[in-house]
């Protein structure tokens, strides 16, 4: 028997995305700190969270594959939030201009039942346009993605701030990688495209 799947977000991005896989799942949100340790950087701090996260709905979904997901930006070496204001986000696109942004998106398969997890952290990189002052304004306007770390949305306008992009998966940009995602769920017997029961 199949263990039902649990998504441990709160992120309608990571539910659209996990959809795509037309296997049936419930959605739930764990209560995890996402505060960097010391000298933490940003794939080791993409990998904990991700594994905390599943591992924080363990208890309350002891039979069940849970899938835990968190994204770091990084630039220049440095961890980048989400901007929150749109002074913030006119500063994070005016510094990314010109310039390469590291997305590293962790991800982990816990199988609650036998505490097996799977785990790892994927690399997108994204190259900005040289982009004006008016041209950071109107995309801000346009889609006032406050809540986005690097402050654009990819699956939307915010392609039009990018001269290239690079890495393995694309959906790791958007929070959720499906490709290493179904690898570790038939790890774990579950086959996708799952089989029609009629």
């Amino acid at each position: 028997m199949l263990l039902p799947l649990v998504l441990a977000s709160s992120s309608h991005f990571r539910a659209q995305l996990l959809a795509r896989l037309q296997v049936p799942f419930v959605q739930d949100s764990p209560e995890t700190d996402e505060t960097p340790l010391l000298n933490e950087n940003a794939p080791q701090l993409a990998q904990r969270l991700a594994y905390a996260k599943a591992h924080d709905l363990v208890h309350k979904y002891p039979q069940h594959l849970i899938i835990g997901s968190d994204q770091v930006a990084s630039f220049a070496g440095q961890l980048i939030g989400k901007p929150m204001t749109h002074d913030k986000a006119v500063q994070q696109l005016q510094a990314f201009s010109g310039q390469k942004v590291d997305f590293y998106t962790g991800l982990c398969l816990l199988n609650s039942q036998t505490g097996h997890f799977q785990q790892c952290v994927e690399l997108f990189s994204v190259y900005f346009r040289k982009l004006s002052h008016e041209q950071i304004e109107r995309y801000l306007h346009a889609e006032q993605p406050y809540f986005c770390a690097g402050s654009f949305k990819s699956e939307g306008l915010g392609i039009c701030l990018f001269e290239k992009m690079q890495g393995d998966d694309p959906t790791s940009l958007i929070g959720l990688p499906l490709i290493r995602l179904v690898t570790f769920l038939q790890n774990e017997g579950v086959s996708v495209p799952v089989a029609n029961v009629s």
